[in-house]
């Protein structure tokens, strides 16, 4: 219940002795004890009927201590302006921030898998206005008459869908229904207009621990900094006597202020000379960024940003607003290899190159591309997890699925076996990264279950229709059904077997740019090469197969970075480029990319039992 539909004459019990020991307010006396002691707070307990009060789950140290960047989510929420995808439990932590904003208006069901299942919400300014009617038979004896004031409605016509998928993966989608609109007030509106669940929450939670409402208001209002971020700007006392109403009534305990706080004539409760603020000892108690860190998980990766400036002028622009028509996606071609050019030490042998600088380079490379592609054979070898693990990441501190990379599997003959233990899939089900494309030959019939279990991922296989004249794949065809897609960028990292054929005068230039590690070893005969084609010049006579140009190298650790691209190559159409944008240092699109339709070279995988093959 919002502070303008409070009711101000409510004389639940306790009132009298809280008049006696000189307090104004209802419910409230003066004893002083911390809340900050744990083993102290069990004392007080809510008498022992109190099946209908809710209990809270936050507390006053999620006030102080917030969420990161929680100002900025909760706006995302409010204007949804695209579409948002977010993992299950983090929509059911931040809804709560926002949800004075939306209403649900009715449940949309499940569909027939019933892993789907769809909401409606509305905007609360959406409702009709409230006019409360005159009141004209009298109250019960004792119960107090309920001051209502005017509801305001009919101003905003913002409406949402929210999709919760549970399957392999645990997921919610929300998307704003209609035209392209927006709100016709802004979020501080909502939050003068109706408290958030979150702040109400907060304030249940410490008056049950046996603080007069009044005394946790003036807590709470201390840092008015956290108390706006979390939508509190407009918060009451009454807002505070609101929350915990049910539990006052059960409770026949006098009710007491913080330690280190007094009742003062005339301003109320007010902190006692020479004590620091509540609001500052909570968050002292609590330092954030071993809290936030405490969360990661033991995998997670970080590269500073003065490691990342050599880089950037050979990687995609981040903040590009689309494609032009036609266009292919910018392609780093990426790798490591031992001094003699070799991948791994015989073909078939998962070998470890990178020193823990390059790596954690490798995962930034990731989180600066739409897509990450590699060929069959690497996915068979390696069983590859094909995410980013670097801080910031979704399932590594950031929201939803921000800066994780589409997993792209090139795989014809559909040879790549998933299931549930797949190192993929395992990471998949964990949040920590998308399930995986697998680009197959056309016409191969899919048996359904292997095609029900990958979309269960929310993986899929894609039919590429074009060839090239030896019966391949045409990569210019790989390249515009993803951009068709929504890819706009693509970090390649091989194996052997791609990286030689991009390399190639053939298909070279549809490379933007080359990213090379370099470690100090020699694998020796025998390993696995990076060796493309050789050419030869106009009479017959052998010649450099690729020398790159605009070369920069830098050192990272024991291992050596080259960055590079491949000349254009005469007689040999160049794809277009994404717009010239300028790069920006902010992070990638909070939410991740947005998918487009499908393209017309891309056909979905038909499972056997449509296709009609045995």
């Amino acid at each position: 219940m919002s502070g303008i539909e409070a009711d101000e004459n409510d004389n639940s019990p306790g009132i009298e002795s809280a008049q006696q020991n000189g307090s104004p307010y209802p419910d409230e006396t003066s004893q002083q004890h911390s809340n900050l002691d744990d083993d102290q707070a069990v004392e007080y307990r809510p008498h022992d009927s109190t099946a209908n009060v809710t209990i809270p789950t936050r507390t006053i140290k999620n006030l102080f201590n917030p969420p990161r960047d929680i100002a900025k989510i909760r706006q995302r929420l409010f204007e949804v302006q695209e579409k948002i995808d977010l993992q299950a439990h983090e929509f059911d932590f931040y809804w709560p921030y926002v949800d004075n904003v939306w209403v649900r208006q009715h449940r949309g069901g499940q569909d027939r898998t019933g892993l789907y299942i769809t909401d409606y919400y509305a905007c609360r300014l959406q409702r009709p206005t409230y006019t409360p009617k005159p009141v004209s038979q009298p109250r019960p004896e004792g119960t107090p008459t309920r001051k209502k004031q005017i509801r305001e409605g009919g101003k905003c016509h913002m409406k949402l869908k929210v999709v919760r998928y549970r399957g392999g993966y645990q997921s919610v989608t929300i998307i704003q229904l209609g035209d392209k609109t927006e709100h016709l007030h802004d979020l501080d509106t909502m939050d003068k207009i109706k408290r958030t669940t979150v702040l109400m929450d907060i304030a249940r939670s410490e008056v049950m621990q046996g603080y007069m409402p009044a005394s946790v208001f003036t807590v709470m209002s201390e840092d008015e900094q956290k108390l706006a971020a979390s939508g509190g700007r407009h918060l009451s006392r009454n807002d505070v006597r609101n929350a915990s109403q049910a539990w006052r009534h059960q409770y026949k305990e006098e009710l007491r202020v913080h330690d280190g706080y007094k009742y003062d004539h005339g301003n109320g409760i007010v902190r006692q000379e020479g004590n620091i603020p509540l609001s500052q000892a909570v968050a002292q108690a609590i330092d954030p960024n071993l809290a936030y860190h405490a969360t990661l998980p033991s995998s997670t990766l970080r590269f500073p940003q003065e490691n990342r400036t050599f880089l950037e002028p050979y990687l995609p622009p981040q903040d590009a607003l689309g494609m032009k028509d036609g266009a292919l996606p910018h392609v780093t071609l990426t790798y490591a290899s031992s001094m003699d050019s070799c991948l791994s030490l015989a073909p078939g042998i998962q070998t470890v190159l990178s020193g823990p600088q390059s790596k954690a380079m490798t995962h930034y490379l990731r989180s600066r591309h739409d897509a990450i592609l590699i060929g069959v054979r690497t996915a068979l070898v390696d069983d590859p997890a094909l995410n980013c693990r670097l801080e910031g990441a979704g399932g590594y501190g950031g929201i939803g699925w921000e800066r994780q990379p589409r997993p792209v599997i090139i795989d014809p003959r559909a040879r790549w076996m998933l299931t549930p233990q797949t190192r993929i899939m395992r990471t998949v089900a964990e949040g920590k990264g998308l399930a995986p494309w697998v680009i197959i030959a056309p016409g191969f019939a899919m048996d359904p279950a292997r095609l029900d279990a990958l979309r269960y991922y929310g993986g899929d296989y894609v039919g590429c229709t074009d060839f090239d004249k030896r019966w391949r794949l045409r990569w210019e065809a790989v390249l515009k059904a993803l951009a068709a897609e929504g890819i706009r960028s693509i970090m390649v990292e091989g194996g052997g077997y791609v990286v030689n054929e991009l390399l190639s005068p053939e298909h070279s230039n549809y490379v933007s740019s080359v990213i090379v590690t370099v470690a100090p070893t020699y694998f020796g005969q025998g390993g696995a090469q990076v060796s493309p084609a050789p050419r030869r010049d106009g009479v017959g006579r052998p010649t450099v197969a690729v020398r790159f140009k605009d070369v920069r190298w830098q050192g990272l650790g024991e291992d050596a970075v080259m960055c590079g691209r491949i000349p254009e190559v005469e007689g040999v159409p160049v794809h277009t480029l994404l717009p010239e944008v300028q790069p920006s240092s902010g992070p990638v699109s909070f939410f991740g990319p947005v998918q487009a339709g499908a393209h017309s070279l891309v056909q979905r995988a038909i499972p056997t039992s449509q296709s009609g093959a045995s």
